[in-house]
């Protein structure tokens, strides 16, 4: 119970704002089980004054009473059941935003270390698993303990002794519940365990069609999927027969009470203590009374399987983000673009050892410096330390002469436009993708950008033009197309300093030359870090790095660097060994 405790005392402050809708809620409840109270009070007085009696007249007051009563009793329980449902879903709605604001937050080796399908499903079943745990929780342990009591006090006010015979028997309930407690909650943490595990097969699968067609493993997929589905029904039919048997039992013990109440009421009678209104009204309160006992019971039950969903969500909330918004922040200002790396270091988490070992340049407003090296020298890493996805382990990254640790993370990314390595294409039309880059912007300045991109032909010819829908992975472009949205985004960015990391990585020779020249548009007067492979640009930039093992290895231009016969030269290799000269379109525009 200390893991609901704790679990309870985390979510509960969700509920504020809602709280007024729960008292409600629970009124609802209160008259409710007063109207089934009342309506076994008035058949106990039909039975025995209309109905022993055969008396017609005396049928009709309790009846109007009895139907009074029914018909408010449906009217609060529709009230109060409506709200229930609207009140959970709004607390659900509020964690899983909750939860993905802060997962939103998170850095990118959090990603890598949890399966996507994973982290969905802990998003829908486990905050769905909480909601049972704290409102539909405590409204059915509300709505339980009175329904409880009324009937108690009702079979107690009949007739006293047979109510503490039959009231000896309700533990039994509860004795049962903590038995099967424990055994239920492992189940349930099993099961949510292999609900993430299929939900992430079935992504990774989907979302490697290709390779799996390629390679003909639809049958390795199958059975990756069978194993997981297998893990998941053995774990659900665990907990399915283990509430099962605590039904079951439940219904043999509840059978003996009545069982047992009948029979003494038998006797009572026969001794002319009882009437059988009474005893058929003491009968219904004790009918009435277990089935909420016995809630009482299976409630402990779901908690303790919704803690399973609580441990795995408090997995994500304790994650704790890499970086965060400077406690006495710098006010906004014209930014200029100077960049500028300080002897900065850099190890990612659980790494043994750095991405970035001292590494120290500057880039001025309008610079292109381009950063080369072999794969894995740490060129990458730039790019998200200046973006503030971690911050450096030693030394100082500045803009403008402001270290970034003191500049708020809203302002700094408006600053900084990214252009990563990945096509990043957004589920929506291609207005929409354009647009993310400067929410709210006109028709005209997206045209604009288009064109500056390249992109206009191509999206005009389509038959819906901007307002084509596309997805991640779309076939109805290539990668050269998508490429050139992407680049239109950070155009309508208009942010004085770009960061490009490998702008034409998965591209062929074609694709890429066909980019150049937005590119080039892209970074006129902005100060620029190209990450790159590809030195086609090599002779445009004003500073070259050549980082080796995290290290800055070489620095200069061009020219300078491939008379020296050293990485760069041989980076460059036969087939760049010549400056390259720059494509016959050099006009540029400012965006």
């Amino acid at each position: 119970m200390r893991e609901v405790r704790e679990a309870f005392r985390r979510f509960w402050p969700l509920t504020r704002g809602d709280r007024r809708w729960l008292l409600a809620i629970i009124a609802c409840v209160v008259v409710s089980a007063l109207a089934e109270t009342a309506s076994i009070l008035l058949f106990a007085e039909l039975t025995d004054n209309a109905l022993e009696a055969g008396s017609l007249d005396a049928f009709w007051g309790p009846a109007g009473a009895w139907l009074a009563v029914a018909v408010l009793g449906a009217l609060v329980g529709y009230l109060g059941n409506s709200l229930a449902t609207w009140t959970a879903e709004r607390f659900v709605l509020r964690l899983r935003a909750g939860v993905f604001r802060h997962v939103q937050d998170l850095p990118p080796h959090f990603f890598q270390r949890h399966r996507q399908g994973d982290l969905v499903e802990r998003l829908t079943g486990d905050v769905e698993a909480i909601e049972q745990m704290v409102v539909s929780g405590v409204v059915g342990t509300v709505s339980a303990a009175f329904s409880a009591v009324f009937y108690a006090a009702a079979a107690f006010w009949l007739r006293w002794d047979l109510a503490l015979v039959t009231f000896v028997l309700a533990p039994l309930f509860l004795l049962a519940a903590r038995r099967f407690t424990g055994r239920i909650k492992e189940a349930s943490q099993d099961e949510r365990v292999a609900d993430g595990a299929i939900t992430s097969v079935v992504e990774e699968s989907l979302g490697n069609i290709v390779l799996t067609q390629a390679y003909n493993r639809q049958g390795d997929e199958a059975q990756r999927l069978d194993r997981e589905a297998r893990a998941w029904m053995k774990a659900s039919v665990r907990g399915a027969r283990l509430s099962e048997m605590y039904e079951q039992f439940v219904e043999v013990v509840e059978t003996l009470c009545v069982l047992t109440v009948i029979g003494l009421g038998v006797w009572e009678i026969s001794a002319g203590r009882m009437t059988l209104g009474q005893l058929l009204a003491f009968a219904a309160f004790i009918g009435y009374l277990y089935p909420p006992v016995r809630s009482l019971g299976q409630l402990g039950l779901t908690l303790t399987a919704a803690t399973a969903g609580a441990q795995r969500l408090n997995e994500i909330l304790d994650a704790e983000p890499s970086v965060k918004d400077p406690a006495a922040p710098v006010r906004a200002w014209p930014v200029q673009g100077w960049v500028g790396f300080h002897g900065v270091s850099f190890r990612y988490p659980g790494a043994t050892r750095r991405s970035l070992d001292e590494l120290t340049f500057t880039a001025s407003p309008g610079e292109l410096v381009l950063v080369t090296g072999a794969s894995g020298a740490g060129k990458s890493t730039l790019s998200k330390l200046l973006t503030r996805f971690y911050d450096p382990s030693a030394g100082v990254i500045t803009l403008d002469g402001v270290p970034l640790a003191d500049v708020p993370l809203a302002f700094l990314r408006e600053q900084v436009a990214l252009l990563p390595q990945e096509t990043l294409i957004l589920n929506g039309t291609i207005r929409e993708n354009i647009e993310c880059g400067r929410p709210g912007a006109t028709d005209e300045d997206i045209e604009r950008v288009a064109r500056a991109a390249a992109a206009h032909a191509f999206i005009a010819a389509l038959p819906e033009g901007y307002d084509t829908r596309i997805a991640p992975g779309t076939a109805a472009l290539s990668g050269g197309q998508q490429k050139r949205i992407t680049i239109a985004r950070a155009m309508l960015r208009a942010a004085p300093v770009l960061i490009l990391d490998e702008p034409t990585a998965g591209l062929d020779a074609v694709a890429a030359r066909q980019i150049m020249n937005p590119l080039r548009r892209l970074m006129s007067h902005r100060t620029t870090i190209l990450i790159t492979h590809d030195l086609t640009l090599a002779p445009d930039a004003d500073h070259i790095l050549v980082v080796d093992d995290g290290r800055l290895a070489e620095t200069g231009t061009h020219a300078e660097l491939a008379s020296r016969g050293g990485p760069y030269t041989r980076l460059l290799g036969p087939a760049q060994g010549a400056p390259t000269g720059k494509a016959e379109d050099t006009s540029v525009l400012r965006v």
